[in-house]
Formats: C-alpha cells, sequence, structure tokens
C-alpha cells in the first residue's frame, strides 16, 4: 500500500510524496510553504498547538533521500537504537494514516449527510411537481368540460338563430 503522506495544514492537504517537508516531534508533518509561513511567527505546531521549543522539535525531511544517504543515515548506530528510531518512525506513519483515514471518513460523512439532504429536497420537489401536474391536469380536464359545454351552447344557439332567421324569412315572404 503506498500512500501519500499531506501536509497537515486543513486548508492545504498538499500531497507530500517528494521532496522536503518538515516534520515536528507532534508527529504531524506540513509541506515547506506551510511550514516556513506557520514557524516564522511563532515556535508553535499549527496542527496541535503543542509549543516546540527544542532544537530537533521541528526538522526539515527529504522524503525522497539518496541511496547514499539511506546507507549512511544509521549506520554507526546500535541496534536498539535503530529499532527505537524505526519504531517512531513507523509510529509517525501509523498516525498519520490513522488521521488520514479520520479525516476521509469526516469527508464522507459530510458528503453524505449533504447527499441525505439534498434527497429530501428532491423528493420533496417530485411531490410537490407531481402535485401541481396533477391540480394542472385537473384544471385541463375542466377547462375541457368547459369548453365542451360551451361548443354545445354555441352550437345550440347557432341552430336556434337559422331556425329563428328561417322563421323570420318566411314571415318576410308573407
Amino acid at each position: 500500500m503506498d500512500l501519500d503522506l499531506r501536509c497537515n495544514i486543513v486548508q492545504c492537504r498538499k500531497a507530500l510524496n517528494e521532496g522536503r517537508a518538515c516534520v515536528t516531534t507532534c508527529s504531524h508533518i506540513f509541506c515547506v510553504d506551510c511550514a516556513n509561513t506557520s514557524f516564522t511567527l511563532a515556535l508553535v505546531c499549527p496542527a496541535c498547538e503543542t509549543s516546540l521549543t527544542e532544537n530537533d522539535d521541528i526538522v526539515f525531511a527529504d522524503l525522497n533521500p539518496s541511496e547514499d544517504y539511506k546507507s549512511s543515515a544509521l549506520s554507526g548506530l546500535r541496534p536498539d537504537t535503530i529499532m527505537e528510531i524505526c519504531s517512531r518512525a513507523l509510529s509517525f506513519w501509523t498516525y498519520q494514516t490513522t488521521q488520514e483515514n479520520c479525516f476521509q471518513e469526516m469527508l464522507y460523512r459530510g458528503l453524505e449527510d449533504k447527499y441525505s439532504e439534498l434527497e429530501k429536497q428532491v423528493q420533496v420537489l417530485i411531490r410537490d411537481s407531481e402535485s401541481e401536474v396533477t391540480t394542472l391536469r385537473a384544471k385541463v380536464q375542466a377547462l375541457q368540460k368547459d369548453m365542451e359545454l360551451e361548443k354545445r351552447k354555441t352550437h345550440d344557439l347557432k341552430e336556434q338563430l337559422q331556425e329563428k332567421g328561417g322563421q323570420l324569412s318566411k314571415l318576410q315572404v308573407r
């Protein structure tokens, strides 16, 4: 599983897969830009607000070290020291991936809540639209009935007019 670490500034979240990054003893990591911005004002972790006053509390790490560096970085150290360093490095990685999972779950829940709310709104719109369509169909049917009645009345009046016109003609001829 090849996961990228991400800058722990929530507004940034830049993937930190190569180059340099700023690592703190409180298990947070930041891109160089955010680190330069955050640590110029105060030596406080911007993610957890831990005071970082010791010399090695904030270090810049090369996330893509050379083969020579990998060969020499832990050389000369006792195995128990190497194992302690490895254990701390794995704890750091575990913390970061756990935090990333929590962050992604939070985003997922937020999106799921938005989806549910939008789904409810869509259902309301559908019900309202169906109700309006039903109402409009009923109005159209009522208007069609009225129109048929008016057509019949018009037809009847036309026949009466023709009948009266015929009677008038007969009366005028006599």
